[in-house]
């Protein structure tokens, strides 16, 4: 339930921030006119992500095979999307408005046309990325904690991201990001070795003896007593880094401070 709540937290935050930016910055602009656009791109958004997630979830669960598939597309779209937030997460806000200039201006058809794509690409593509990691979990965790997992990450995502749209540079985005990246970065050496475990049990890798690998990664795997601890550590390490980072601002803080008093 815990990846399931960081994965849809992490992912549904950023899709959260793309609509509070783009609706703050049509209003900001007196361009209310292109607001039911956004509205239409997320609902569009929102319905294409749940299809595929329930599409890729049955297709996952028909075989060890497609489970290894899936878990592996899982893998490369958490390392991807952790770098790519990692180089851009301050600099969100700033893209998306100029994008957003640009898809906005011109006649008033096309300027609604061009923001219903622009929201409708950039969380879609969020949402094609949370449909395909939580996809690749539907075999090894409960339909229930899967849901009960990503309803949280949602309502926890939506919250933030209207706190930094009420109290802007007061939340730290980049922060957030570097936490969630410790949880990803684990969460998707949790991924490669579930797909080694399905793709030896399906018999599928060459040169190696897949019955003994299927056995020795067993432990490793969401459901061993190993994996059990990465599990653990996802929530662990990224609570430690924050308690540190935040013992050493505070350390930091009174020298300065004192610093500042006596220059």
């Amino acid at each position: 339930m815990f990846s399931t709540l960081m994965v849809t937290f992490r992912e549904g935050l950023e899709a959260f921030l793309i609509a509070s930016v783009t609706l703050l910055y049509l209003r900001q602009t007196n361009r209310t006119h292109l607001v039911a656009a956004l509205r239409w791109g997320i609902a569009a958004a929102v319905i294409v992500s749940v299809g595929l997630g329930l599409f890729l979830a049955t297709v996952g669960g028909l075989s060890s095979m497609n489970e290894a598939c899936l878990a592996s597309a899982a893998f490369v779209l958490v390392v991807t999307c952790t770098w790519h937030m990692l180089r851009h997460g301050k600099k969100i806000a700033g893209q998306i408005r100029g994008r957003l200039d640009a898809a906005a201006s011109g006649h008033s058809i096309r300027a609604k046309v061009s923001v219903f794509l622009f929201v409708f690409l950039m969380i879609s593509r969020e949402g094609i990325e949370t449909a395909t990691i939580v996809a690749s979990l539907a075999g090894s965790v409960a339909l229930r904690h899967l849901a009960v997992g990503g309803a949280l990450g949602v309502a926890l995502s939506a919250a933030v991201a209207v706190a930094w749209s009420h109290f802007g540079k007061r939340v730290n985005l980049h922060r957030f990001f570097q936490v969630t990246a410790i949880f990803m970065t684990l969460f998707a050496a949790q991924l490669l070795i579930y797909a080694l475990h399905e793709f030896t049990e399906a018999g599928a890798v060459p040169a190696i003896d897949n019955a003994r690998w299927h056995l020795l990664s067993e432990p490793y795997g969401p459901e061993g007593a190993i994996g059990a601890w990465i599990s653990y550590s996802m929530v662990l390490v990224p609570l430690a880094f924050l308690l540190l980072s935040n013992l050493r601002q505070s350390v930091h803080s009174p020298r300065r401070s004192l610093r500042q008093a006596v220059l």
